[in-house]
């Protein structure tokens, strides 16, 4: 049985710690170069605010959510705005935003439900948006020691996801080391724009 939520609740305050000072600067100008100025994005499964708080201070509109309770407690108020309890599946948003940033937060996902999730926030994005997600490279799911569960993807699987979303115009695949210094896993991006609406 997994207790993916009920562990971050549990250890939100240690979570938190480890993971906002994580330098993903990189990632956020590759991201960030696709959306407008002043843009409107989406912080789905935001973890500690990290990412939340380096949009809105380069002067970007953030909406953020996270499923544990306790985590988007901290986030909230590490970002200073409000930060919503919610799921994936209850997210029901049309074309309210500029980029949708998904950073490790799909991966804790059963397969199962990723399609779902994706069409989401497929449906959430603007035209011409550009939607980044990442997940851990390899292929299969599992449940670690802590029953988090996780699953792992190589680019032939993602691009099967995404396959099934409709205007898409381009997909970018890349892999990235951890940044943590006591972490050795490979993570596999992805930023996918949808096409721009007809004039």
């Amino acid at each position: 049985m997994t207790d993916t939520v009920g562990y971050y609740n549990r250890n939100a305050a240690r979570y938190a710690a480890d993971t906002v000072g994580v330098d993903l600067s990189a990632l956020h100008r590759r991201f960030l170069a696709q959306v407008p100025a002043g843009g409107f994005i989406l912080d789905a499964g935001c973890g500690s605010g990290r990412d939340s708080l380096a949009f809105l201070q380069q002067g970007y509109r953030v909406r953020a959510f996270d499923a544990a309770t306790e985590v988007a407690r901290i986030a909230a108020e590490y970002i200073d705005q409000p930060v919503q309890v919610q799921r994936f599946a209850e997210l029901d948003e049309r074309t309210a935003y500029d980029g949708i940033w998904a950073c490790a937060s799909l991966l804790h996902l059963p397969a199962a439900e990723i399609s779902d999730a994706l069409q989401r926030l497929w449906a959430a994005l603007k035209p011409s948006g550009v939607l980044y997600l990442s997940l851990k490279q390899g292929d299969g799911e599992r449940i670690d020691a802590e029953r988090r569960h996780f699953t792992d993807a190589t680019e032939t699987r993602l691009r099967d996801w995404l396959a099934e979303l409709q205007e898409v115009a381009t997909i970018d695949c890349w892999l990235t080391p951890d940044e943590r210094p006591d972490r050795a896993e490979t993570w596999l991006n992805a930023l996918v724009r949808r096409e721009t609406a007809e004039p």
